[in-house]
Parts: structure tokens; C-alpha cells; sequence
């Protein structure tokens, strides 16, 4: 028996028979798998007493089990010397006393070897050696029991010698395993350097999604971290805007509390007067003396006090009718006039898209196709430019690119569009085809977005995909709204209030251009972009939000 025969005896556990795994030593000195011995205490338990599964010796308790260290280092120092026969799992056919692991088979003994028989088998040609197999029956010719030596290609069968020459293969085209398998090989590698390409670009574009996620992420922590800084910033503002209505309300109430104030001191003194008069009175009525009643000169003047009585009247009717409270009024104008400040002060600290002003590129237009001085207007013209050739000039189509490129933020600009014409405005890369032919049209190919204007009718397509969108613009003015981080292209038709149209949304790798076709009529370039009245249609942006609750505000101000 060889010496990896004796040690792999010493390292198996008697238990489950295979080398130790987790080796734990009992109190008497015997090795297990703890796995293994603890199965076998845990079962030990119902008939109240535990006993070692070698020696029988038993213990009053649950035995302490320890961890054999050195054992441990010794299992897996032998496991890592005989990696490959681990994992095939065969062993020696003839090694009945200990399994040892099997180092070739014989397909024609259909037996596997160890190492010391491997010394003393036949070396005979009809033997034939091979890797370590469970599967030997499977090597061998069903019909002749043969060994399989060749591969029929036209029935794709392994086949042997019997076959080939004698059997139902003998007219076919065959080869040897040998050769077959090289060539399934040679195919199998091309197929595995496209898998592998295809895994390459597979993972960059997951690369580049994930950045584009990192990026929406941080975009929306630092959007998050503006809108706190807004929202705090507009309840302080409202705070003390809250401060100055109550504060101007009591300023006014204090003024128009003056006269009264006046007014009642004057009565008071009226007051204290009369009471001084109507004692006096009542003294002379209740004087016996008549001469002294008589003698009284001052009496004739308590007779004539109907005028002051009237001239007091008058002025506090004057008083209570004048008002000079602030009212609801007074109140909704300075709501109003204070919400209009922080309003306009939020959109100078927001962050408002900018209005972008495009400019187009006369060395990309088409020669059908008339630019104006300003750059501003593209009209169809059946007269032909004589501009000189350029290879970024679109060759058939009468389209045209802008001048200005935009790889980052947020812009929106808007075109005017004649009410006869037939256009399409959008977005593109700079690396769209010029020549002639389909991709080199906005909205059919992957680097360009487009909508489609006709007829008042509407559509918006990319890469050949066209969606009919089903409201129809019903103003001569479109504006595009670009957020490049966000990677968001939106369409709006700027009737009153604003209506969105669509947003293509797309993972952007180039700088973006604004693009113009003309069928018929023109396009112009809005010089400055229209503040339009908005609706609450999807990605307003916060100038537009702004914008109308500023409307709302006024007209829920106006009904006071």
C-alpha cells in the first residue's frame, strides 16, 4: 500500500469515513468530524448517556469538545497535495481495503488506477489510459463495445473502428476524436472571444449607467441641498413678512386711533363739564329761596348747548365712518406686494435654466436651404446656395445644426414656426451622417431627437421609432428644454398655458447641438424666449413653478 494510502487511513474519521473535516478531539483522545460526533452525542441524548463511537467510554455529561489544531494543519496540508483527486472523487478499482484515489483509467479494463497498480497494468495498445472517470461504460461503443476512437460528422456520433469500417458510418465522412474536438474547439474559442468582447462592452455600458446613476444621485443631493436652502430661506422671508403686516397693521390702526383719541379726551372734558353743570342745576332746583333761583345769571347758557351737541354728533359719525384700518384689502395688497419680492428673489438664488442663444451654423446647411443674416431663420428655398462643399454640410436633406454645443446643464431656447410650414426641430450629436440616405434625418438614427411639425399635427421619434403624440400643437411656438446631467430632452408647445408634449430620455456620451429640417415654409430662432403664463404639466421648471403660483396668488388676492 503507497504512503498516502497509510496517511489518508490515519486521516479519516470512523464516523462518516472521509477525511477529517473540522477535527475534534473527546476527552479520550479519539478524532472525529465535529459535524460527525455531533450528530452522534446529539443522539446519545435520548437514552440519557454519552459514550466515545471507538472506545465506548462514557461520560456523565455532554463531553467538551476542542478543536485539534495540529490535526486541522495536517488535514489540509494532505488536501492541498492532492487537489484534482478530491475533486474527481474516483478512486482505485482495486484498492478494496482503503478507497485511494485513482490517478488514470483503463477504458479497456474499464477500472480505474491508483498509482501502484497504474505500475503493473497492461501496456498493450488496446488499453487505452485516460483522465480519472466514473463514466467508462460511456466511452465504449453501445453496438460493438469498442472503444470510441473517431467522429462521424454528418450524423455527429462518436463512432469506433467497428463502426467506421464495417457498420451503418462506413460510407461517411469521419475523422479522429482528436481531430474533431480541435476543431469544436477552434469554433468554440471564436465564439468565446465574441462572448468575451460582448462581456466588455456588456460591462462598460453597465459602467456607464452606473455613472450616469452616481451622477443623477449627486445631482439630486445637491438639487435637495438647494431646495432646503430655498425653503428655509422663504420661511424666514415669510416670517418677516408676517412681522411687517402686523406691525404696519398696528402703525395704521395707531394713526387712525388718533382723532378718536382726540375727539374722546375733548368729550371727557364735555363730560366732566355737564356733571358740574347738572349738580349745580340740581342744587337751584332744590333751593327753596326763589330770589336766589332768579339771581343765577349763568342759567342761560345751559339752554343754549343744542348746536356743540350737534357739532359733537357730526364729528363722530365723521370718525367711525372714516375707517383707516388696513381692511382685507389693505392686507391682501401688502400680501401681494411682499410675495411678489420673495418670489423675485427666489428666482435670482435659483437655479433657473438658462435661455441658450442658438445661432445656425451656415457650414452644416443644407443648399437648399436659406439662412438668414442673423442666423436666426432657416427658410426652404428651391434655389440653390452656392456655399462651398464642407464635410459637415447635410448633403440631401434641408437641415442645419447650431453653432453653439451644450455637454452639461440645463437650457431651453424656442422657434417659431410658420403656420404653413413642414419641420422637424430637435437635438443631435455632431457625429450624425451628413450624407445622403435615411440616418443622416432627424429622429431616424440613434444620435439625434427630433419633433415632427406638420399640419399642426405632432410627432416625436428616435432611432427610427416614431410616436404620434395624440394632442396637436396649436401655437407657432415650440420651446426645447435640455437637462444634459439629468439626461432629459423635453418638447412644449407654448400656447397659454404652457402644454408639454414629450421628454426623451437617454444616457448622453457627446456634446448635444440644436437641428433644424425644413420641408416647406421656415423655422426661426426666438431672440428672447417668451415668458409664458404656465399650466402644471410634467417638468416645470422652477421659474415656470414660480411663475404660477405668482398668477394664482394674484388672482386669489383680487377676489378681496
Amino acid at each position: 500500500m503507497a504512503p498516502s494510502a497509510h496517511l489518508r487511513e490515519e486521516l479519516t474519521c470512523s464516523i462518516c469515513l472521509d477525511i477529517y473535516r473540522d477535527p475534534t478531539t473527546l476527552a479520550c483522545g479519539h478524532n472525529f468530524c465535529r459535524a460527525c460526533i455531533h450528530r452522534v452525542l446529539d443522539k446519545q441524548k435520548r437514552s440519557g448517556a454519552h459514550s466515545c463511537p471507538e472506545c465506548r467510554k462514557t461520560f456523565k455529561k455532554f463531553p467538551a469538545l476542542q478543536k485539534n489544531i495540529k490535526l486541522s494543519n495536517i488535514v489540509e496540508n494532505f488536501r492541498s497535495t492532492q487537489p484534482d483527486q478530491d475533486k474527481n472523487g474516483v478512486f482505485c478499482t482495486y484498492c478494496i481495503h482503503s478507497p485511494i484515489p485513482a490517478v488514470m483509467s483503463c477504458l479497456m479494463c474499464e477500472a480505474s488506477l491508483c498509482e501502484d497498480h497504474l505500475k503493473v497494468h497492461s501496456k498493450a495498445p488496446d488499453h487505452v489510459l485516460c483522465d480519472p472517470t466514473t463514466s467508462l461504460v460511456d466511452r465504449k461503443c453501445s453496438v460493438h463495445k469498442k472503444v470510441l476512437e473517431y467522429y462521424c460528422s454528418e450524423d455527429a456520433a462518436c463512432i469506433c473502428v467497428s463502426c467506421r469500417l464495417d457498420g451503418e458510418h462506413r460510407a461517411h465522412q469521419a475523422e479522429t476524436l482528436q481531430e474533431a474536438s480541435e476543431k469544436k474547439k477552434k469554433k468554440l474559442r471564436n465564439v468565446l472571444q465574441k462572448l468575451l468582447a460582448e462581456t466588455v462592452e456588456t460591462e462598460k455600458r453597465v459602467q456607464i449607467l452606473q455613472e450616469h446613476r452616481r451622477k443623477l444621485w449627486r445631482k439630486a443631493q445637491s438639487d435637495a441641498k438647494i431646495a432646503t436652502v430655498l425653503f428655509k430661506d422663504l420661511r424666514k422671508c415669510l416670517e418677516d413678512l408676517e412681522k411687517r403686516v402686523l406691525i404696519n397693521i398696528t402703525r395704521q390702526t395707531e394713526q387712525a386711533s388718533i382723532p378718536a383719541t382726540h375727539q374722546i379726551q375733548k368729550l371727557e372734558e364735555k363730560k366732566q363739564d355737564l356733571s358740574r353743570k347738572i349738580r349745580h342745576i340740581k342744587k337751584l332746583c332744590d333751593t327753596t329761596d326763589p330770589l336766589s333761583v332768579l339771581r343765577e345769571s349763568h342759567t342761560g347758557d345751559y339752554c343754549d348747548m343744542g348746536g356743540a351737541d350737534n357739532d359733537d354728533r357730526e364729528k363722530c359719525d365723521k370718525l367711525i365712518h372714516a375707517g383707516g384700518d388696513l381692511g382685507a384689502a389693505g392686507i391682501s395688497h401688502a400680501l401681494y406686494a411682499g410675495l411678489s419680492d420673495i418670489i423675485i428673489g427666489v428666482c435670482r438664488r435659483a437655479y433657473i435654466p438658462e435661455a441658450a442663444d442658438i445661432l445656425l451654423d451656415v457650414n452644416t446647411a443644407n443648399n437648399y436651404l436659406y439662412i438668414s443674416g442673423d442666423q436666426k431663420t432657416a427658410c426652404w428655398t428651391d434655389l440653390k446656395q452656392k456655399r462651398p462643399e464642407r464635410p459637415e454640410r447635410f448633403q440631401k436633406h434641408r437641415q442645419v445644426m447650431s453653432v453653439q454645443s451644450f455637454s452639461s446643464g440645463r437650457r431651453y431656447w424656442e422657434v417659431e414656426v410658420g403656420r404653413s410650414s413642414s419641420c422637424r426641430v430637435g437635438m443631435c450629436y455632431a457625429t450624425m451622417e451628413r450624407e445622403e440616405g435615411n440616418k443622416s434625418i432627424i429622429g431616424l438614427n440613434k444620435k439625434s431627437w427630433g419633433l415632427d411639425l406638420e399640419n399642426n399635427q405632432c410627432a416625436v421619434m428616435h432611432d427610427r421609432i416614431i410616436l404620434i403624440l395624440s394632442s396637436n400643437i396649436t401655437s407657432n411656438r415650440v420651446r426645447i428644454y435640455l437637462d444634459y446631467e439629468a439626461g432629459r430632452i423635453s418638447f412644449y408647445d407654448l400656447c397659454n398655458p404652457i402644454r408639454h408634449l414629450h421628454t426623451f430620455t437617454a444616457a448622453f456620451t457627446e456634446p448635444l447641438h440644436a437641428v433644424l429640417c425644413v420641408a416647406e415654409g421656415y423655422v426661426k430662432m426666438s431672440e428672447e424666449p417668451r415668458r409664458c403664463e404656465v399650466s402644471t404639466q410634467p417638468l416645470l421648471t422652477l421659474e415656470e413653478y414660480l411663475r404660477s403660483f405668482h398668477r394664482s396668488l394674484t388672482d386669489r388676492c383680487a377676489l378681496h
